[in-house]
């Protein structure tokens, strides 16, 4: 097989620069190691940022969003018995977020890409990626049961954290950038209507959030130690926790319902760097993984996404290189000022477990501060809708 760029993953990054570079003019191939039916059901998060949902409209993708999708123009944070309300397009001239469940944007691409005949192959596993400092790289798959090869002028490694593309570039040519926290999110999906804006609550026994992905169905976390077991968290103690964390202490204001998804997953950040190796040009969460707290990892991933499909289509078009050859740091900056913010607010709402009591009183000044301060209000609402592409 032949192609001009070959996608390795087909999550919102490798289906959205798929959609982008097929526009352009631009033959592509993509090839996803799972099923189609286990992408389109892999539950993630949710929260759609301004940029992400003009981009849907744009590539004519956003139809059923703009049926089923829950707008949310407020984000509350209840801290000591206080509640911050900010007032998303107030703060920000007008932006406010989309709350759809990636899955469902997944769902929306694939239905496009093959309704419009581009080459999407399920069950395609890449087992290894040659000659990426050629200018014919090439891909190594399995699929229907036979080793094939897919030689590319380009690959974007879209395949995610676990993916063959990032350990595919030299070790030692990588800087690794890497922070773990000392806790987990317990995170549920329960059959109950869910409160009617995003909601964090900071509380003496830890971080919750409640979240949303239809009007019948919430998304709720609580903050737990790394090394929990679910079996350690019945029903019960999850609603309990919930309750006590929002100051719902009546258990009039959080409905409860049947939990049918439950895990949990750790908190981290994680980058790479540079995102290029050769030919091979990795986006999301292959290169860079957030905290979960600012809602940034399927934007993050659509910003790179951006930024490498405008770089390819002046490659292809004119044969010039001059954006390629930036795409790593222009990503990067955008990148850091994500990290930056998601590691803010885990650490502004979380109760670390080696917490002093002099860094406790810190964390609730600036939620005070923040409480008080309309420039405080604005650095949260403008970060968390999504920060312009002018590095673009």
């Amino acid at each position: 097989m032949r192609t001009q760029v070959g996608i390795v993953g087909a999550g919102p990054a490798g289906l959205f620069l798929a959609l982008l570079l097929q526009r352009a003019g631009i033959d592509c191939v993509v090839l996803e190691a799972k099923s189609r039916d286990y992408v389109e059901s892999r539950v993630r998060a949710g929260v759609l940022e301004q940029g992400t949902v003009d981009l849907m409209a744009d590539l004519g993708v956003d139809a059923r969003l703009r049926r089923e999708c829950m707008i949310d123009e407020g984000l509350d944070i209840r801290f000591s018995g206080r509640l911050i309300h900010l007032n998303l397009p107030g703060l920000t001239g007008g932006k406010l977020v989309h709350i759809y469940g990636q899955q469902e944007v997944v769902k929306d691409l694939i239905a496009a890409r093959l309704a419009s005949g581009g080459a999407l192959l399920f069950e395609a596993e890449v087992t290894r990626l040659d000659n990426l400092t050629g200018d014919k790289p090439t891909i190594h798959f399995k699929h229907d049961g036979k080793d094939q090869t897919l030689t590319c002028d380009v690959i974007a490694g879209c395949d995610g954290f676990h993916g063959v593309c990032r350990p595919a570039i030299p070790a030692d040519l990588l800087k690794i950038y890497d922070r773990e926290f000392p806790f987990s999110w317990l995170g549920i999906l329960s059959e109950s209507a869910p409160l009617t804006e995003m909601t964090y609550a900071n509380h003496d026994r830890g971080f919750a959030l409640c979240s949303r992905r239809s009007p019948k169905v919430a998304r709720l976390y609580v903050q737990c130690p790394p090394d929990d077991d679910l079996a350690d968290w019945p029903d019960s103690r999850i609603w309990d926790e919930l309750h006590v964390r929002l100051g719902d202490p009546g258990r009039s204001e959080l409905a409860e319902g049947r939990i049918f998804q439950r895990n949990i997953a750790p908190v981290r950040s994680f980058v790479s760097a540079p995102m290029r190796y050769g030919r091979l040009f990795l986006t999301g969460d292959a290169s860079h993984i957030v905290p979960p707290t600012g809602a940034k990892g399927l934007n993050l991933a659509v910003a790179d996404v951006r930024v490498l499909s405008r770089a390819l289509t002046e490659f292809f078009g004119n044969g010039s290189a001059e954006q390629l050859d930036r795409y790593s740091d222009t990503c990067l900056r955008r990148i850091w000022k994500v990290v930056r913010y998601s590691t803010y607010m885990t650490m502004l709402l979380h109760r670390p477990p080696d917490q002093t009591p002099f860094d406790r009183e810190i964390q609730l000044a600036e939620l005070d501060y923040i409480a008080n301060s309309h420039a405080g209000a604005v650095a949260i609402a403008e970060n968390y809708v999504g920060l312009p592409f002018e590095e673009d």
